[in-house]
């Protein structure tokens, strides 16, 4: 265990200033002595991509690792709509600072201001950068930058590359990286899974890894450590993140010392096709994009057995544009989630199973012409078509609320540092900057400004001290024993032979995250979720069938370790979400909300980064508390009406 480190480290001054006093500020590592040091970076898309790019090309010596076969397979490519920035190039009114605060209040007033305006402020910068590699965004007839809107903004800044936005992202970075690895800068391990995280004397000094071919557990030291591998909506068994996606990096730190912070915030996307049947193992997103030109509707009358096309303008009931006139159908995610749930509940669910409501792009397609719709949207048209069967050129595509995006993830400071000296974190990983609920196109912003721009300034002030001192040596008996513990636990899955399947331990945790700790919570479905887990987690030990051995290519192997820790840290997260006795952004808890059903968040009591530290297996988690404070954007009642 590593002794706490909780300062944020934000500087004073005013807040429009602070990052470029805090770059002058920071020790710097000079050019000759880069090559001195060797930076660990662990997960390949956005975020780690960027960063080991970056690192490289400074003169930083870096080992990446990845457990894909390259790192283009990383999720980033499937984020679809977008990438936000405060370019103002519509001059509809848009800011750095209209940024900033639409992304503290779409956050529910539980980030910290410092961190959002410093992502505001470079998401210029990540424009001209992807732009500078040859990322094809949208353009107008006359060559300049398209925009486009996305939720909880009343302006157009979202950049985008029809529906692949991140594919194109995740190609510029990938393309960059590329470079440094022929150069010799960059050190790429592919089908290679972090699996512990070594600390010596307090600090991150190296990570332990199962090579996912041949099963060989291998040890990799450096001066720093960041991890960068995604978010943790797995944990909920459906979601639309890549079936490998996993929390097992950060937890495995977080045993480690790290703290995890906000794990109860998590985000439901509210236009995604709906679930066919019980045995699905997956959701598919449809960007929030749709919904520039969509309009989100549902029959007026219950049980309505009628098909879209019969039911006559006057009986359906557009109920977004009804309940937030001033944003309509692009309200944030979790505000359109929740809307949409009420109805569903209320017996109006449109298809074969009622489990869904209308996204209707007919109007527009009569409005602006089907080639319009086609140069905006024609993938995801094609990819509904190709998973439902159905048209959505002529009848409105289905859509209900999933699991997407964790705004919740690892502690860090100002500096992207967790309170382990040594470990950094970004992206998805962290819980930097997106509060209780995530804007739309916000976590590609995130992801190349965390790598880009905000790493490879502040990683310097923690190398530079160290300069002269070598990583610590792989037969250390810090890593040897790191090495023990994971070739341990390996055996140990193995040999239970139990008689349930890996996804069958998945899928039932999914089913009490989702029914108890999804998208409405209380204190009696989170009480009987922290009640069904440890017994679940306990049968997965006594029962569990891992088929195959240790020294070959096995995903049985994998996916055990990795259901193992959503096994843990779901727990972990129902109790971050029993403490927060408040309804805010993506957390709602059904015993605060007003009288119209909105989030009813509690200032006096909440406002503040929960952090907890993990004290041992047999014993309960530690809460730490980091104030927030709100000199700019001024906590209210988020209204959108």
């Amino acid at each position: 265990m590593t002794e706490a480190n909780f300062e944020s480290h934000v500087p004073a001054g005013p807040i429009e200033e602070k990052w470029d006093h805090h770059k002058f500020d920071v020790k710097l590592v000079n050019p000759a002595n880069r090559r001195k040091f060797r930076v660990i970076v662990v997960g390949s898309g956005l975020a780690g991509a960027s960063a080991a790019a970056t690192l490289g090309e400074l003169g930083y010596e870096v080992t990446m690792i990845t457990f894909h076969d390259s790192p283009r397979r990383a999720h980033s490519i499937a984020a679809q709509g977008g990438i936000n920035a405060a370019k103002n190039y519509r001059n509809d009114g848009d800011s750095v600072y209209r940024l900033f605060y639409d992304t503290v209040k779409g956050g529910d007033y539980r980030s910290r201001e410092a961190n959002v305006y410093r992502l505001a402020q470079l998401s210029v910068n990540i424009i001209d950068q992807c732009v500078a590699q040859g990322v094809p965004f949208a353009r107008e007839y006359g060559g300049l930058l398209d925009n486009r809107s996305f939720g909880g903004a009343q302006v157009s800044r979202t950049f985008y590359a029809r529906g692949q936005t991140g594919q194109q992202l995740l190609l510029g970075a990938y393309q960059a990286l590329a470079r440094q690895i022929h150069l010799g800068n960059v050190t790429l391990h592919e089908r290679t899974e972090m699996l512990d995280l070594v600390i010596k004397d307090g600090k991150a000094v190296g990570v332990v890894t199962r090579n996912l071919v041949s099963g060989a557990v291998r040890s990799f030291s450096g001066h720093a450590v960041v991890l960068a591998t995604g978010g943790y909506s797995n944990v909920f068994f459906l979601s639309t993140n890549a079936k490998n996606s996993n929390v097992t990096a950060i937890w495995r730190a977080h045993k480690r010392g790290a703290y995890l912070a906000n794990p109860c915030f998590t985000q439901i996307h509210p236009t995604c096709i709906p679930a066919s049947d019980d045995f699905q193992s997956k959701l598919t997103l449809m960007s929030e994009s749709l919904r520039n030109d969509g309009q989100i509707w549902v029959p007026a009358q219950t049980d309505d057995p009628r098909s879209a096309d019969q039911i006559p303008e006057t009986e359906r009931d557009y109920y977004l544009e009804r309940r937030y006139p001033a944003f309509g159908n692009l309200v944030p995610r979790d505000v359109a989630s929740r809307a949409s749930k009420k109805e569903v509940d209320a017996g109006r669910g449109v298809g074969p199973l009622k489990n869904g409501v209308y996204l209707d792009l007919t109007g527009a397609i009569s409005r602006l012409g089907r080639d319009v719709i086609d140069e905006r949207y024609d993938n995801l048209m094609q990819m509904y078509e190709r998973i439902t069967g159905e048209d959505p050129y002529k009848q409105p595509m289905r859509i209900y609320p999933a699991v997407h995006y964790t705004m919740g993830g690892s502690w860090v400071d100002y500096n992207l540092m967790s309170n382990v000296p040594g470990l950094y974190v970004l992206g998805e990983a962290n819980f930097s900057d997106h509060g209780a609920n995530r804007l739309g196109a916000s976590a590609l912003m995130q992801g190349l400004a965390d790598g880009y721009f905000v790493l490879p300034a502040t990683i310097g002030d923690y190398l530079a001290p160290l300069l002269g001192s070598d990583p610590v040596p792989t037969d250390d008996p810090v890593f040897t024993q790191s090495e023990a513990d994971v070739t341990d636990q390996v055996r140990q899955m193995l040999s239970v032979k139990g008689t349930r399947s890996v996804d069958w331990f998945h899928r039932e945790l999914g089913k009490i995250m989702w029914e108890h700790c999804g998208m409405a919570r209380s204190r009696e479905s989170l009480e009987k979720a922290l009640a069904e887990i440890p017994a679940l987690r306990e049968e997965f030990w006594r029962n569990v069938r891992v088929l195959g051995e240790n020294e070959s290519f096995n995903q049985s192997l994998e996916k055990a370790g990795r259901v193992a820790d959503f096994l843990e840290f779901g727990e972990l997260l129902c109790l971050d979400a029993l403490q927060r006795e408040e309804s805010c952004g993506g957390h709602f808890r059904l015993e605060h909300q007003t009288e119209d059903g909105e989030a009813m968040r509690d200032d006096d009591n909440f406002s503040y980064v929960g952090a907890w530290e993990y004290k041992g297996a047999d014993t309960a988690p530690e809460l730490h508390k980091e104030p927030l404070e709100f000199e700019y954007a001024h906590p209210t009642q988020r209204s959108y009406k």
